[in-house]
């Protein structure tokens, strides 16, 4: 297994500019970064030249959802309203279009919906596999144009299943694999994400596995959403099962950062997660390796 380290700099665009960002990430081992998806509040022609300045290669598009972004409450690729899905679907356009400007290959998008369309409550428990799956059926058409358009710009098409405290109907990757099914288009994968897979998985081994034929990018972040190695997420297990599959794309890191002092934890998170990489690419060397051995 050889993985491809990234890490998405919408962690950072609130602290700092993004050539003050890649100046201080680079060197530290990275492969690439994860541009963060706000087409409309950037240059698209001087973003290229900032990336190809740090000779810093850009994996793909962080889609921007929800309460993240200003503009998240109107991109919701499940509505009653379609006002609000033709925003979403010209909002994942324009990011693909930045994604294929910058060099990136991938944008990933999350079925984010109206609040009368989940009518549950976020805090006790999940919807029906019958009320999911008759909701999201309503977004396949509208999923299909943009996993076509997005091939026409040579970019592949990933979905994101989040925790239910986000979005009720696409939360794990039995969620993400039935709708990729519905799909049903070469460009369409599926992207997991440490953070919410924590919460919502039985076991990260499982999931993979079961994802392992669309399975085309990884978020990586401990379950406090610090950098791995910060907490108690079981990144062996993960790691483990990476490579039992033959994974070769990309994880991103993808924590929450609040100080601009945060060179260390970039820096020796991704050096803990190489560190079992290489263990667990030893079969000799993995059986005595403990996932409790952490960073700090």
């Amino acid at each position: 297994m050889r993985l491809r380290y990234s890490i998405t700099l919408s962690s950072f665009n609130h602290i700092e500019p993004i050539e003050r960002t890649l100046e201080r990430l680079q060197g530290q081992g990275y492969d690439a970064v994860e541009m963060f998806g706000e087409p409309k509040k950037m240059e698209m022609k001087k973003l290229r030249d900032i990336f190809d300045s740090f000779n810093f290669p850009v994996c793909g598009i962080t889609g921007m959802w929800g309460s993240i972004s200003e503009d998240g409450w109107k991109r919701k690729l499940l509505s009653i309203d379609r006002s609000i899905t033709k925003h979403a679907e010209e909002y994942v356009m324009d990011c693909i279009k930045m994604c294929q400007t910058v060099g990136g290959n991938e944008m990933n998008i999350c079925l984010f919906a109206d609040n009368e369309m989940a009518a549950f409550d976020r805090n006790h428990r999940l919807l029906s596999e019958d009320r999911k799956r008759t909701v999201v059926q309503k977004a396949i058409p509208l999923l299909t144009k943009l996993s076509k358009f997005a091939e026409d710009h040579g970019v592949y098409m990933l979905l994101e299943p989040l925790n239910r405290y986000s979005t009720p109907f696409c939360s794990t990757a039995k969620d993400g694999l039935h709708v990729a099914d519905k799909v049903n288009h070469d460009n369409f994968g599926i992207l997991l994400d440490t953070f919410h897979m924590n919460i919502e998985e039985d076991s990260f081994e499982d999931a993979i596995l079961k994802s392992r034929k669309l399975l085309r990018h990884m978020h990586f972040a401990d379950n406090n959403r610090k950098m791995p190695g910060y907490a108690h997420t079981n990144f062996q297990s993960i790691m483990r099962s990476l490579c039992s599959i033959g994974y070769n794309g990309y994880a991103s890191f993808e924590p929450t950062i609040s100080d601009i002092e945060y060179e260390t934890p970039t820096k020796k998170g991704l050096e803990f997660i190489k560190s079992i990489e290489k263990l667990v690419s030893s079969p000799s060397l993995s059986s005595s390796f403990s996932n409790s051995t952490a960073v700090n």
